[in-house]
């Protein structure tokens, strides 16, 4: 059995896959080994600790549902509409992958502060953006939401659209085919995608700090914390990069498993339903297997989807 299952893998490619691990893991295993474990509670129950980290988890959940919220819209648009320039605004919603984060706090700063062409128009109303919380969810939002966009992108160009003609050929709307059977399709990628932009909003350092800066309780989140600690108490330091590696492992674990299970119980369900319409309507549907998404009607189809449950609107 397991030579079967390293049978399509060359022998050679077990070495630098181990030193590619070796390399991410032996770093954390330094860590593990400078960590102070008799003093470990008392440093991570420290008032500034404490308020780092509670005011990284509020921001990281209002950030990851910003990007849940904007990005879902954006990834369907990119994945299912066909115009001109879209390429090229893929191009642009996926730049914050690539740039510095720095970058991109110096961008958001000359847009949303008080000189910048919108942080003007808004200091007028009286309101305030540039070096306050709303700041830290701002530069959060700018450089988790790609992550988003990119997984659940991917995972609607590979389910296809073939589900969605069915549902429209038995007479629902394009919004209810996107609310009974493109979300729970896609509901796994949407999952991984908030666990990997929280994750990413949980570390957000550099754009943080050039637009939102260092005040304790107001813009110092956890890595702030740490990058401060690290100047006068590196134990505290230690301690609290243990726990963000603590929770980035939580976050990716939660982000991995079962997600080809639920989309392929969804599917059979979903393949389950579309049989019992074809008996109860008289409404022949060819198998929904690979070959052209269209699929020929040997009868006429209903007007209606009010006596489908699936695509029941009401």
């Amino acid at each position: 059995m397991t030579r079967a299952r390293f049978r399509t893998v060359p022998g050679w490619v077990l070495v630098p896959a181990l030193l590619g691990a070796l390399f991410v893991l032996l770093p954390l295993v330094g860590m593990l080994l400078r960590v102070d474990w008799p003093n470990l509670w008392g440093l991570l129950t420290s008032e500034s600790s404490l308020t780092a980290l509670g005011l990284s988890l509020r921001t990281a959940l209002i950030s990851t549902l910003l990007c849940v919220v904007l990005g879902c819209p954006l990834a369907l648009v990119l994945a299912r509409v066909q115009l001109a320039g879209l390429r090229i605004l893929r191009s642009l919603v996926l730049l914050p992958l690539v740039l510095p984060p720095v970058v991109g706090g110096i961008a958001l700063l000359y847009t949303f502060g008080r000189l910048g062409f919108v942080g003007r128009q808004l200091e007028a109303l009286g309101i305030s953006i540039a070096f306050s919380t709303t700041a830290v969810v701002l530069a959060q939002t700018f450089v988790a939401l790609p992550f988003l966009v990119v997984s659940l992108e991917g995972a609607l160009r590979t389910m296809g659209t073939r589900y969605e003609e069915v549902a429209a050929g038995l007479g629902a709307s394009p919004t209810v085919a996107m609310r009974r059977i493109t979300i729970p399709l896609v509901a796994p990628a949407i999952a991984s995608g908030a666990a990997l932009s929280f994750a990413r909003c949980l570390g957000e350092f550099g754009a943080t700090l050039t637009f939102a800066g260092s005040m304790q309780g107001v813009t110092r989140t956890l890595p702030l914390e740490i990058y401060l600690q690290r100047e006068t108490d590196p134990d505290a330091a230690i301690a609290l990069s243990l726990l963000l590696v603590l929770v980035a492992v939580a976050v990716v674990g939660f982000s991995a498993p079962a997600r080809r299970r639920r989309g392929a119980g969804f599917r059979s369900g979903l393949s389950g339903w579309l049989r019992e319409a074809d008996v109860s309507s008289g409404v022949r549907l060819m198998p929904m297997g690979p070959g052209p998404h269209r699929r020929p009607v040997e009868e006429s189809l209903p007007t209606g989807a009010g006596e489908y449950p699936l695509l029941r609107t009401d």
